[in-house]
C-alpha cells in the first residue's frame, strides 16, 4: 500500500500562533479561550493545535 505524501485535509491543525496572528490577537488570547472552552483545541502531549473547522465554529458564534 503506498503512502501518501501529503496529509489529508482533516489532519492540518493549526498552532496557536498561527491562530492569533490570522486574528490578530496574542497567543495568551487564544490560550485563554482554550483554557475557558470557548474556543476548541486538541492536546498532544504539549502541543496545543486547533482543526480549521473548530476554528470557523468559534468564528461563527462570535458573530452572535
Amino acid at each position: 500500500m503506498k503512502r501518501s505524501a501529503s496529509l489529508p485535509k482533516c489532519a492540518r491543525m493549526l498552532t496557536v500562533e498561527v491562530v492569533a496572528e490570522h486574528l490578530d490577537v496574542s497567543p495568551k488570547s487564544v490560550r485563554r479561550w482554550v483554557a475557558n472552552g470557548a474556543l476548541v483545541a486538541h492536546r498532544m502531549g504539549r502541543l496545543v493545535r486547533v482543526s480549521p473547522d473548530d476554528l470557523r465554529s468559534f468564528l461563527n458564534k462570535q458573530r452572535t
